[in-house]
């Protein structure tokens, strides 16, 4: 397995167990069963951590779109140097610390995590055009 393809499998599985958190918080703030009912505008709101770890695992969702077919066309193309290994981990941390600065309500610093990761996302590009 490529570094590439290892990192964006670390990046998919971040990406797969972000719900666990928030929901964890759903059933401890509206019960078990208030957690597996449909949702209503009547329902009690989750903890202000949660809300934020959701927002976040939605662009963490929406962003693992773009990342994904990305490395798996370099892969394609047998295109794996040092920069792409690099943009992937990079996308990785950026995406990992988006998540917690998000969640912890940190506006500034959450853009910033999220101009790394889509600057890595940029370099990708770069290297399935040859430029990188």
């Amino acid at each position: 397995m490529s570094r590439e393809l290892m990192w964006l499998t670390l990046t998919v599985i971040l990406t797969g167990l972000m719900w666990v958190p928030y929901i964890v918080d759903r059933a401890m703030v509206r019960g078990l069963m208030g957690s597996m009912a449909n949702p209503s505008r009547n329902d009690k709101p989750q903890s202000a951590w949660a809300q934020r770890l959701y927002f976040a695992h939605s662009n963490a969702v929406e962003n693992l779109v773009i990342f994904a077919p990305l490395v798996l066309i370099l892969d394609s193309m047998g295109h794996q140097t040092e920069s792409t290994a690099i943009a992937c981990a990079v996308y990785f941390w950026a995406r990992l610390a988006h998540a917690v600065i998000y969640t912890l309500g940190i506006a500034v610093l959450r853009t910033l995590a999220f101009t790394v990761g889509f600057l890595a996302q940029v370099a990708l590009v770069l290297a399935v055009f040859g430029k990188l």
